[in-house]
């Protein structure tokens, strides 16, 4: 199932995407996608019956929707720098022995087909691609062997990055969450329809160039590990986001370097989850 986030006149409302069409659940009970993931199996049944007969206006056609972020305002945007071997390469850093954690704030957010926005402080923005875990029952030193249990599907986010800022300190966040860092999208696909996150092609281009085109099999630290070690630190929650890292051909590793610009257009594409492109505009 895929779950996104429409964008109607004055709200918004979480729906189940199909190849033809998108479906509402706001007649349903659910006024957002954390709703959804928090309720677990029941509200999973209640979605399912609801799409099988909605009423009508509840649909919309495919094509003519607009989509927000899928998941809003997630109780925590986890990130995951240098988690593919040759990224830690081309940055020439070591390849960390355990993982490299930061975040990103909610207004950082944005949904396919809205505008990146590059700040005028900064003359370093680049791309990112990642596989995104969204968690769905909540845990705390949750073991590896049971980190299915903990995962209600999988997105993609583009981490935008102000490379100025991030290289300014040892902490990367003011680099990273600059508002619409943080594409999401365009929708969350429940676990049950990739069989294995860990082998997924990924790759994105910038203006109809591929700039990045790898595998999540090249990841360091895997999903299960990652599970694992940010719950024996804090507590995850339903409609947590962990972001996992981005392969090699980010723009500041290029001779010459690449960076966003006015006018470019970004696709992020991971194998079973679709595409999230993204317009790249100069602040007003």
């Amino acid at each position: 199932m895929r779950f996104v986030t429409l964008e109607r006149p004055g709200y918004t409302e979480p729906g189940v995407q199909f190849d033809d069409r998108v479906i509402g659940l706001r007649g349903a009970g659910f006024e957002d996608l954390l709703s959804v993931i928090a309720g677990g199996a029941d509200a999973m049944d209640r979605v399912m019956r609801w799409v099988e007969y909605p009423p009508g206006g509840e649909s919309v056609p495919r094509g003519q929707e607009k989509l927000r972020a899928p998941i809003l305002k997630p109780p925590k945007i986890v990130c995951i720098g240098l988690n593919y071997r040759d990224h830690a390469e081309e940055a020439r850093l070591a390849v960390p022995g355990v993982p490299t954690v930061f975040s990103k704030f909610p207004s950082a957010l944005t949904g396919h087909g809205h505008p990146i926005v590059l700040p005028g402080n900064s003359a370093e923005p680049d791309y990112e691609a990642e596989l995104v875990v969204v968690i769905g029952r909540g845990g705390r030193h949750i073991p590896e062997a049971r980190w299915r249990e903990h995962v209600f599907g999988y997105t993609m986010m583009n981490d935008v990055s102000a490379r100025d800022f991030q290289r300014a300190t040892s902490q990367w966040m003011m680099g990273k969450t600059f508002d619409t860092f943080a594409p999401m999208g365009p929708a969350v696909v429940t676990a049950d329809e990739i069989e294995d996150p860990h082998n997924l092609a990924i790759s994105l281009t910038l203006s109809g160039e591929v700039m990045q085109d790898s595998n999540t099999s090249n990841m360091i630290f895997k999903i299960p590990r990652l599970i694992a070690f940010l719950s024996s630190v804090f507590t995850l929650e339903p409609g947590d986001v962990i972001s996992t890292g981005t392969p090699a051909g980010v723009g500041f590793a290029r001779k010459p370097p690449r960076w966003l610009k006015p006018g470019d257009e970004v696709a992020v594409r991971v194998e079973g989850l679709g595409e999230l492109v993204n317009p790249v505009v100069a602040e007003g």
